[in-house]
């Protein structure tokens, strides 16, 4: 065989395999209705991954006469692009408003894009120090895993930060109440509702077909405080921080009710004078193995929860 019939036989073999190989794939950011006015992207309910572009939880639209309000930003410039052009396809409204609720990556790693739009961004005042605190570290775990689509990714803060516990806000004649009752997950855990559509946007307050995550920066008592503010409000539709929009049976038996059951296991632990690990080979894990990454995530969440109580 000649060199010049040697060298294009494996020029044929490699654009074969190429041909084979499987194409990187890019998430498809698509905003569906919830009610009247509002919308919700459902992300991922797995780990954050090049495919997902981290995108593994929900982000919110409302469309309001002077304007559109975005919950939460997404987790990188790239994705917060995209996010926008989903935005368009459902209105030519502008984005006037992002809220941001909480300190996870995915709430607030795409913020520098919809700054450089115009749109002012909002968050608790408690989540400040822990976004400067992780910011860092959530840029760098996400690069690893998005590679190239997490460049021209920037740690931005919000420009507008809220106090306290209830805040009402005003756009174009709908009306959003904030809530806030110390954290959850992360520390600037903050919930939206809309009381006009009986709407909520729970951020990772709930979570429902996948199991919660307890992180070190985690507070399990204010979780359920701010779950109890859910209660009281009996929306008609929940928009997760994970899983698919939901209502409040629901929300209860995939969140509060495995809250209830691991604080109530860890301070009998505690008070008892239990050893963290035995503590967490005790909890009946069984009830709650249905929901997707329970088995990776459990032992974490009991041991935090358990160190938690004791701190208590």
């Amino acid at each position: 065989m000649t060199k010049t019939l040697l060298t294009s036989c494996w020029r044929m073999v490699f654009i074969g395999l190429l041909i084979l190989a499987p194409a990187a794939h890019a998430v498809d950011v698509n905003f569906k209705p919830v009610t009247d006015g509002v919308y919700a992207y459902v992300g991922d309910k797995g780990a954050r991954t090049y495919d997902n572009e981290g995108l593994n939880a929900n982000i919110g639209l409302i469309v309001t006469p002077a304007g559109a309000i975005l919950i939460d930003s997404g987790a990188s410039y790239q994705s917060a692009r995209k996010i926008q052009e989903a935005v368009r396809r459902v209105t030519p409204q502008p984005i006037k408003w992002v809220i941001n609720t909480g300190g996870q990556d995915h709430r607030w790693l795409g913020n520098g894009y919809f700054l450089a739009q115009g749109a002012e961004i909002i968050a608790h005042a408690n989540a400040r120090a822990d976004m400067l605190a992780r910011g860092g570290d959530h840029l760098t775990g996400l690069t690893t895993a998005l590679k190239e689509r997490a460049d021209g990714t920037v740690p931005t803060l919000p420009t507008r930060f809220i106090d306290g516990l209830d805040t009402q806000l005003v756009l174009g004649g709908i009306t959003l109440e904030l809530r806030h009752r110390g954290g959850g997950h992360t520390p600037g855990d903050m919930m939206v509702w809309l009381p006009s559509r009986k709407v909520l946007f729970s951020g990772d307050i709930v979570y429902v077909n996948r199991m919660l995550g307890v992180i070190p920066v985690s507070n399990t008592k204010a979780w359920l405080a701010a779950f109890k503010v859910i209660e009281d409000l009996q929306p008609r539709y929940i928009v997760p921080g994970h899983g698919e929009v939901t209502d409040l049976p629901t929300a209860a038996a995939d969140t509060r009710d495995y809250l209830l059951a691991l604080r109530a296991h860890m301070k009998k632990a505690v008070d008892e004078g239990a050893e963290v690990s035995a503590a967490v080979k005790s909890f009946n894990a069984q009830p709650y193995m249905r929901l997707l990454n329970a088995a990776e995530l459990m032992p974490g969440n009991a041991s935090r929860t358990y160190l938690e109580l004791e701190r208590e």
